[in-house]
C-alpha cells in the first residue's frame, strides 16, 4: 500500500478546492481543473460516493463515458470518509478549518455517529445541533440547487455542511437526472448532484463483479447528465474518496492496548483511541508494538504538525480527535465493537492509502 501516508493537497489539487475554483474563481484557471469547467455558463457538479481514481482506471473499458472525459486526479482529505470528504466539498475548506474530523468523532465524552447524527443513547440532533457543531455556510453561502436522496434533505448530517441550500430530492438515478436537466432549463448556474451507489456496493460486495457492474451503471448515470446538459453547460465529476477491499482482514486490538483506553471512535481503517487518563504514552508505545506493522501509528499531535488536517485546526476540531490514531497501511481494518451495521462491510476507506486518498476530477461538456 505504500511506505508513507498520501496527505493531502490542501490548496491545490485537493477535492476541498473544487468548490472556490467554480464559483469565486481567481484570475487563473487551477492547472488540474480542466478550463471547460470555469469557463462554462452553467456547472453541474456531481459526486459519485467511492469512486476512487485508481478503481476508475482499473476499468476505463467498463466506464467508456468517465474515460473519455479531460481532467485526471486529485486528493480527498484527513480522513478519508464521507462525513469529512463532504463537508469539505460543500464549504471548500479543510477538516481542521470545518470540524467534522471523521465518521464518528469524540463530543464531550460521547462518540456522534456523523452521518447518522446518532451516539449510543440515539438521535442527537436535539443535543448536537448540526448548525452548531459545523457552522461555516455551504458553498460561499450561494444557496445553490443541491440533487440529492430525498430522504437526506431533513438528517443531522445535511444540516451540519448544506444548510440553506435548496434541496431538490430523488428517489433513484433516473429522477437524479430528471432533476438536473429541470434545473438547468430553469437557467441555475450551478448545480450540486450527489449519488451514493457505488460507495454502497462496495461496502457491501468489496471490489468484485458487483462493483464493477456499479461502475458501469454509475458511467451511464454521467452519460445520462450529459445527455441533459444544454450548449455552454459543463459537468464536473467528482469524488469524496476511494476504497481499499478488506473482505476478513479485521484486526482486534492486542490486550497489551486495552488498559489504556477509555473508548474508540473514528472507523475501521482510522480507528481513533482515546487513552485513560495519563496513559497516552503508554498507549502509543504498545499500539506500535502491536499494530505498526499494518498500520500507521500516530499521536493526535504528530498528525496535526504534519499537516493532516490542513495548515489551520481549529479548537473544537482539536478537541474531536484521540490520543493515538491507527491508520491502516495494509488492507486490514480495526474492530471496535461499538462500530457496526446492517451487515459486515468487504470494502472500506477512511485511511491516507493511494487508493483511498485519489479520486477523479473530469470535466465533460454539453
Amino acid at each position: 500500500m505504500g511506505d508513507h501516508p498520501l496527505i493531502p493537497d490542501y490548496g491545490g489539487a485537493c477535492i476541498a478546492s473544487i468548490v472556490p475554483a467554480l464559483l469565486e474563481p481567481g484570475p487563473t484557471t487551477p492547472p488540474w481543473l480542466p478550463a471547460a469547467a470555469v469557463e462554462a455558463d452553467q456547472v453541474v457538479l456531481l459526486v459519485l460516493d467511492g469512486l476512487g481514481w485508481d478503481q476508475l482506471q482499473d476499468r476505463l473499458a467498463t466506464a467508456p463515458t468517465l474515460a473519455g472525459l479531460d481532467g485526471g486526479p486529485v486528493t480527498s482529505v484527513t480522513p478519508t470518509t464521507t462525513a469529512t470528504a463532504l463537508t469539505s466539498i460543500a464549504t471548500g475548506l479543510t477538516p481542521g478549518e470545518h470540524g467534522v474530523v471523521g465518521y464518528r468523532v469524540a463530543v464531550d465524552g460521547e462518540v456522534l455517529n456523523v452521518l447518522r447524527w446518532s451516539t449510543a443513547d440515539g438521535d442527537a440532533r436535539r443535543h448536537i445541533d448540526p448548525e452548531q457543531f459545523q457552522t461555516h455556510p455551504a458553498f460561499a453561502a450561494h444557496r445553490p440547487a443541491v440533487v440529492t436522496k430525498a430522504e437526506f434533505a431533513s438528517s443531522g448530517f445535511s444540516g451540519a455542511h448544506l444548510c440553506e441550500v435548496r434541496f431538490n430530492g430523488y428517489r433513484v438515478p433516473s429522477t437524479l437526472v430528471t432533476e438536473v436537466g429541470r434545473l438547468l432549463r430553469g437557467g441555475e448556474p450551478f448545480i450540486y448532484a450527489y449519488y451514493d451507489g457505488v460507495d454502497k456496493v462496495a461496502h457491501e460486495y468489496g471490489l468484485g463483479e458487483h462493483y464493477d457492474a456499479e461502475v458501469a451503471a454509475a458511467d451511464r448515470l454521467v452519460g445520462d447528465v450529459l445527455s441533459v446538459l444544454p450548449p455552454g453547460a459543463a459537468l464536473v465529476v467528482t469524488a469524496d474518496h476511494g476504497q481499499v477491499h478488506v473482505g476478513d482482514r479485521i484486526r482486534t486490538l492486542h490486550r497489551d492496548l486495552l488498559p489504556h483506553i477509555s473508548y474508540q471512535s473514528g472507523e475501521g481503517r482510522f480507528r481513533w483511541l482515546h487513552a485513560r487518563s495519563g496513559r497516552a504514552p503508554a498507549l502509543h508505545e504498545a499500539a506500535l508494538a502491536h499494530h505498526g506493522h499494518d498500520a500507521w501509528v500516530v499521536t493526535r499531535e504528530e498528525t496535526i504538525e504534519q499537516g493532516w488536517w490542513g495548515p489551520a485546526v481549529s479548537s473544537a476540531a482539536r478537541g474531536r480527535l484521540g490520543d493515538v490514531a491507527l491508520v491502516a497501511r495494509e488492507p486490514v481494518s480495526f474492530h471496535d465493537d461499538a462500530d457496526s451495521g446492517p451487515f459486515v462491510l468487504v470494502g472500506r476507506h477512511g485511511s491516507l492509502t493511494r487508493d483511498e486518498m485519489l479520486v477523479p476530477c473530469l470535466v465533460g461538456t454539453g
